[in-house]
């Protein structure tokens, strides 16, 4: 079972002793929460894309956005599908054609090209289960 969540927080970490980022997701109706830690450079993408700012030139998340555009593609939801080896896996279920096609990302990353557009968010249940 798939379990609605919401970017609740992102918090970034850049400082000469330590350059790690985490994210917390929530559920949309309910309690449960966990971080998920991620890069700087994504951490960022995150803060830009919610925040509606738009860089000079794509960066990888919005060149992402655009070919799933170009390609008549709509992104459908993120998955966070699984935690395994304390690593977790998601995927950026894509519609085309009627079709949706499931493309394995890493967690933030599926969260930054999520950022800012109406996808939803969701967690397996079984991950929240182990994390919560």
């Amino acid at each position: 079972m798939l379990v609605r969540m919401d970017l609740a927080r992102l918090v970034i970490v850049d400082s000469e002793d330590e350059k790690m980022s985490m994210v917390v997701l929530r559920e949309t109706e309910g309690e449960r929460a966990f971080p998920i830690l991620i890069g700087n450079e994504e951490a960022y993408a995150i803060d830009r894309r919610t925040k509606g700012l738009e860089p000079p030139r794509p960066m990888t998340h919005d060149l992402i956005e655009r070919i799933l555009d170009s390609l008549d593609c709509d992104l459908e939801q993120v998955v966070i599908s699984e935690l395994r080896d304390s690593t977790f896996y998601a995927k950026l279920v894509v519609r085309s054609d009627g079709d949706l096609i499931e493309v394995d990302s890493r967690p933030s990353d599926a969260l930054a090209v999520a950022a800012g557009s109406e996808a939803p968010i969701f967690v397996d249940d079984s991950v929240l289960n182990e994390v919560c």
